[in-house]
């Protein structure tokens, strides 16, 4: 039997790599929301009492509301056809970039937790500390421009670490599973910034009893980074620092010999023991870096996006939504890059669905969900997409053997 051709070979590898599951899960998570769209619209509803005798206008009842749907979609995350000019127009993908800031940052950490074997589930709280850090440090101190943004983005991403290291601690020297610490981390730093926010001289405003912070110094505040071509742009230096952290990670895991251990202890932490590294050591320092670059992500938040003051809302859901990111992402930096701009879409693409197209935002939450749950069950998208498993050899053709043949 002649060996595979080439291009055989390179098409047998994406078929069976990790990356078109990704893909397809996005696919297949689309499809579904389409069915549900189809099946929420009125307009359908209303042509479905009558199928049997005009299926036409079914069928074109669906069409037109899942193609409104998505182009409403396309048109509030991506690119807006109705605007007069490339300007106004390109907005959209200006608002997707900077959802997707904190998500990528975010997912980064996940994802490097992930790579050491660990679950960091602590995002919530992590973002919390970090942006209160941050926001103290820029509505306190008076400070030169640049200098104020630099000491309040460090405050930001210790506060976040020496959070996330106290888990990474705790299962180093007493073993504690991280995913049970986090957890309780979460509502400890909840109701420590509600409280701190609901006293004054901490973070509360002063003369106010609302529970938010005062509005951010403006020599603390990340520039925005496209003022210059239209001030409506609201995306700002927090996504340059987001990329920074992917060629960061990205670095770290594959060209480092940090990276090195921390694969080795994430494959097999006992072989990584006996060829000699401390595995402990690496569990807190992963913990350590992922919780800076979750709070990266606060710090965004507060910096960039949020910059009049914040309350206990400020993560917004992030953490855990970086925890899909990380999953879809297969905690690669490129993947999370990828994953993190996606879901900013999802989010800035799901408001104009609402609005143009009366879809409800739910939807946009289902999408996700079904694409954790797709990721979830690779052989379940191979099945429906007919893919070949990994590892598996092709069959090979079996040969032509005349009668006389078999019978010897």
């Amino acid at each position: 039997m002649e060996p595979p051709s080439r291009w055989h070979q390179i098409l047998r590898d994406i078929t069976t790599g990790n990356a078109i599951i990704s893909v397809l899960a996005v696919v297949l998570a689309l499809i579904v929301g389409a069915i549900m769209i189809a099946f929420t619209d009125e307009r359908v509803q209303s042509t479905a009492g009558y199928f049997f005798a005009r299926p036409g206008d079914t069928f074109a009842a669906i069409w037109d509301s899942v193609a409104g749907a998505y182009s409403a979609f396309f048109q509030g995350s991506i690119y807006n056809f109705r605007r007069p000019d490339f300007v106004s127009g390109i907005r959209p993908l200006t608002e997707t970039l900077t959802f997707a800031t904190p998500l990528i940052a975010a997912g980064l950490g996940v994802g490097l937790a992930f790579r050491v074997g660990m679950f960091n589930i602590g995002g919530r709280g992590q973002m919390l500390l970090a942006s209160a850090a941050a926001g103290w440090v820029a509505f306190s101190f008076d400070l030169p421009y640049g200098v104020h943004m630099v000491v309040a983005l460090l405050a930001g991403l210790v506060a976040g670490a020496l959070w996330a290291g106290i888990a990474g601690l705790l299962k180093a020297r007493t073993g504690a599973h991280e995913v049970i610490v986090t957890i309780m981390l979460n509502y400890v730093a909840l109701y420590l910034i509600t409280w701190m926010l609901r006293t004054p001289g901490l973070l509360q405003a002063p003369g106010s009893n609302n529970p938010k912070t005062p509005p951010m110094k403006d020599t603390a505040v990340f520039f925005p980074l496209l003022d210059w071509l239209s001030p409506q742009f609201n995306l700002h230096f927090g996504f340059v620092l987001a990329i920074a952290a992917v060629v960061l990670v990205w670095w770290i895991l594959d060209r480092s010999s940090l990276g090195f251990q921390f694969r080795a202890v994430g494959e097999n932490p006992n072989a990584a023991r006996v060829a000699g590294i401390n595995v402990k050591s690496m569990y807190l320092v992963a913990m350590l870096i992922s919780g800076a670059l979750v709070g990266l992500a606060g710090v965004s938040q507060v910096l960039g996006t949020v910059t009049t003051g914040f309350s206990s809302g400020i993560d917004a859901g992030i953490g855990f939504d970086a925890i899909t990111v990380a999953l879809l992402g297969r905690s690669t930096p490129w993947g999370i890059l990828a994953a993190g701009i996606l879901f900013g879409a999802f989010k800035a693409g799901g408001f104009s669905m609402q609005a143009a197209e009366g879809v409800p935002i739910d939807i946009v939450l289902v999408v996700q969900s079904l694409i954790v749950l797709f990721i979830a069950a690779p052989p379940l998208v191979r099945s429906i997409f007919r893919l070949p498993a990994p590892g598996s050899a092709p069959r090979r053709p079996r040969p032509i053997v005349t009668k006389e043949v078999e019978a010897k």
